[in-house]
């Protein structure tokens, strides 16, 4: 199973790092091997949480994950974002924002490339900021029985009676991270952090609308509820979503996949400002990996056997989205970042590990009463 569902990106992995090799030498190959890492450490939260969403999709969705949804991911967040932050912000037709950024100018050169992602980070921060905040506290806000860190879950779960908790949080967040920023930023950065948390609310709205319930229907057409009936009857893809249901939910899948990926392109410019470096290395290697390992983690069903990783991953986000907003106003290097991600999932992880031994242990003590 693991060679199956990684072998394609070992390969693609190889052959980026030989572009990369023929493209710029050496030293653009260790550059590319840089950021591939980079992007794998930032995104194990973000391979847990899509992988909570991709098991709901049929196995035809989640090939459309690994195809349509790469494409989006490299050429999309890793080119075209960029592309258009910085036309927007330079007032540059698509033509002019290619030919910049293929000048691979200095990040502290004024009018450069990578000079102007970078002026524009406040924004990007506080837009992606917001909308992982939002998930994180919807996730916490929730009334659930099991815990992992219940010292501070259950009275986040009895704030998260309040209606409206996670708005009113994330919009003092917010504010707050708005006082700190540069002086004729304040206004930018509300409007951006504003932008985020209506994205969030439609896009969740939407998923929620479009959301299978576990039975196996849909809110389909009925040609889609047919074949979720079939499905059901041969025992397969139960509750699985199907046509609309599930095209709906590919696009919460990328909207979220994306808000993710902010502080990877970002930071990468802190590292090359090589349009073409970037790609390869966030996208075609770091990207393929995590949509990998997402796949991976649905196929063993990883989520229900440790069942803390979902609890680790949103804190993972939680701790992502403060970055992010503190990033605003302050320098964080992403491998503080990174460590901090994997700290949570690892924890999360382990923290399963031990739950399980426990819980197999008394059962074990159940049948030993019973036999005696």
């Amino acid at each position: 199973m693991f060679f199956k569902t990684f072998g394609w990106s070992f390969g693609i992995t190889a052959a980026a790092l030989v572009v990369a090799y023929f493209y710029g030498g050496v030293q653009a190959l260790i550059l590319c091997a840089i950021l591939g890492v980079l992007e794998v450490s930032l995104s194990f939260d973000n391979a847990v949480v899509n992988a909570r969403i991709l098991e709901k999709m049929s196995a035809f969705w989640q090939k459309i994950f690994l195809t349509v949804g790469i494409l989006i991911a490299v050429v999309g967040m890793r080119v075209a974002f960029p592309l258009l932050i910085v036309g927007v912000t330079a007032n540059l037709n698509p033509v002019e924002a290619i030919q910049l950024a293929l000048e691979k100018g200095d990040i502290h050169t004024p009018g450069s490339y990578a000079y102007l992602l970078h002026d524009a980070h406040p924004q990007i921060a506080a837009f992606g900021g917001v909308f992982l905040l939002m998930l994180f506290l919807d996730f916490m806000f929730e009334e659930r029985e099991l815990h992992w860190l219940s010292f501070l879950e259950k009275p986040m779960a009895f704030i998260g009676r309040l209606h409206g908790a996670s708005m009113a949080v994330s919009l003092i967040i917010l504010l707050a991270a708005a006082a700190m920023v540069r002086p004729g930023k304040e206004v930018d950065v509300l409007i951006a952090g504003i932008l985020g948390m209506v994205t969030y609310m439609l896009v969740n709205g939407l998923g929620e609308m479009f959301d299978v319930d576990g039975d196996g229907d849909t809110d389909a057409q009925d040609t889609d509820v047919q074949a979720a009936k079939i499905a059901k009857k041969n025992n397969k893809g139960v509750g699985k979503a199907v046509g609309r249901a599930a095209f709906m939910l590919f696009i919460y899948l990328e909207v979220i996949d994306a808000s993710f990926s902010f502080d990877g392109v970002i930071g990468a410019f802190a590292i090359t400002s090589d349009p073409i470096i970037i790609a390869l290395g966030l996208g075609l290697i770091g990207a393929l990996f995590v949509r990998s390992l997402t796949v991976f983690l649905v196929r063993e069903g990883t989520l229900d056997d440790y069942e803390y990783l979902d609890h680790g991953a949103h804190w993972a986000i939680g701790a992502l989205a403060v970055i992010l907003l503190l990033t605003i106003s302050l320098e964080v290097n992403e491998v503080v970042t990174g460590l901090i991600g994997v700290f949570f999932i690892g924890a999360a992880f382990l923290s399963s590990i031990v739950r399980n031994k426990r819980l197999s242990a008394v059962e074990e003590s159940k049948v030993d009463q019973l036999s005696h």
